[in-house]
């Protein structure tokens, strides 16, 4: 396609101001490039900030205090006057966004990156064109460079009416202008999992529909059980080997038909089945790239595509679709184009944090796979009811476990469930990144925790494990 103006120069352009076109942005920027990046919102963040990540959790955590409130011992007498509603809950997440994308403002004009509002598609393998939001000037941008961070959004298949008001996805659930009696959710991943967990914590009637035999299978057989468990004591509903076959919207509520013969009935339901990557309106045949069914590109081990000055990192191009993985996957493109080569990898074990309630947290090898793997391994428990901890702030429900290697004493994997999940795990991931014997459940053993904390679970676990092997 011929251009008729003169397109502006850069050295790097980043599409997609999310966490990997962030990370991105800000490592060109401090190797001395001249950089801009482009998104199709208002704001900076991207959906983690907007409409995934941030949004949902501040929701999960809004519904925690409600539910420690109702059923504090101290607020009994004032539990049943606090009725709060799925949108004014909503509410609360609205701060943490503003301040998000404000810090994410001042990030790019403090290291001159120029943003571009705008949704963008190539012209040729250097020119993009950012059409303007709301009919303003077009604009042509050439580059060196080009990092694609475009990111994913909800999978939408072909016969459901995702414009009926009833019938959500990820995104739009938290458009909801009124709290649902019932809700069905389709799907059983992370997404799912999570907001079964936040509507049935806020008193909704939940069924959770699951295309497999067992929830989140990637976990450790024993925080899988866990999770079912707790889900199904909260009153969670969860059918599994279920395949859709059809959905009937009607004015106050929905029909989902499933294969099996069942029905469905509900006031809403969530459809949480998977994401597709950000990459239809891109033009990438003017390029000479290709997507594959779900919107995403194959790069190398440098995240290049098959066009080598062309970059492509975060949900766009599939696992593992973490906000803090595809921040370091920008971060590593950018220092490869910054100098032509670059030794920098995703680290093997990558933490995942599920924030269903109780939480969730894992890295590296699960019982299964050592077993597989024929590795002699042991198992190291802490329940967290015998915590002093847990039983001050009433959070007595989980435990961390440890699985060793019997004979080096080896860290192989960290498996947590319950309060602070998330936080308790990089304990164990800082001690699995040392080399040699300093990779050793000695450490916990030896070490002095502060009294009384959740960290100090470690040090049980630990000489749980240890008389395992007497």
């Amino acid at each position: 396609m011929s251009i008729h103006v003169r397109p502006e120069p850069f050295d790097v352009v980043v599409i997609g101001a999310g966490p990997g076109g962030e990370g991105a942005a800000m490592r060109a920027a401090k190797g001395g490039k001249r950089v801009a990046i482009i998104d199709a919102r208002e704001e900076v963040g991207g959906s983690c900030t907007h409409s995934g990540t941030i949004p949902s959790k501040a929701l999960r955590h809004s519904v925690g205090q409600l539910l420690a409130f109702r059923q504090s011992p101290l607020f009994a007498p004032l539990a049943g006057q606090l009725q709060l509603t799925f949108p004014r809950l909503l509410d609360a997440a609205g701060s943490v966004i503003e301040k998000q994308t404000q810090m994410r403002r001042d990030f790019y004009l403090r290291n001159h990156v120029e943003v571009v509002h705008g949704t963008a598609h190539f012209l040729d393998r250097h020119t993009l064109e950012v059409d303007s939001p709301n009919g303003g000037t077009t604009r042509h941008l050439r580059a060196d460079h080009v990092v694609i961070a475009t990111g994913s959004r909800p999978y939408q298949p072909e016969g459901i009416d995702f414009s009926h008001p009833r019938v959500c996805d990820s995104d739009s659930i938290l458009g909801l202008e009124e709290t649902p009696r019932t809700i069905a959710i389709f799907g059983a991943g992370v997404i799912g999992c999570e907001y079964a967990s936040i509507f049935r914590n806020m008193g909704v009637k939940v069924q959770l529909i699951n295309g497999r035999s067992e929830l989140l299978s990637f976990l450790d057989d024993e925080i899988v059980d866990a999770l079912a468990y707790h889900l199904r004591d909260q009153g969670v509903t969860i059918r599994h080997d279920e395949n859709w076959k059809s959905v009937e919207t009607h004015a106050d509520h929905i029909v989902l038909n499933l294969e099996s013969g069942k029905k469905v009935r509900a006031d809403v339901l969530l459809w949480a089945q998977g994401r597709t990557g950000n990459t239809d309106a891109l033009d990438l045949d003017a390029i000479g790239l290709k997507a594959n069914q779900r919107g995403q590109l194959e790069v190398d081990a440098h995240f290049r595509t098959q066009v080598p000055h062309i970059y492509a990192v975060g949900d766009v191009i599939g696992y593992p679709s973490l906000a803090s993985a595809s921040y370091d996957q920008g971060r590593f493109a950018a220092g490869h184009l910054l100098d032509g080569q670059s030794d920098e990898r995703l680290k093997t074990d990558i933490p995942t944090g599920i924030y269903t309630d109780p939480e969730i947290s894992s890295l590296g090898r699960t019982e299964r796979e050592l077993t597989a793997e024929q590795v002699p391994y042991e198992v190291g428990h802490s329940l967290f009811r015998h915590l002093a901890r847990a039983q001050i702030t009433g959070q007595r429900v989980g435990m961390l476990k440890i699985l060793f290697h019997r004979e080096t004493l080896q860290i192989l994997g960290i498996h947590c469930f319950g309060y602070q999940a998330a936080e308790i795990v990089h304990i164990g991931q800082a001690i699995m990144a040392q080399k040699g014997e300093a990779n050793s459940l000695m450490y916990f053993v030896n070490t002095t925790f502060n009294y009384p904390t959740m960290a100090e679970a470690y040090r049980v676990a630990a000489l749980n494990g240890l008389n395992r092997l007497c």
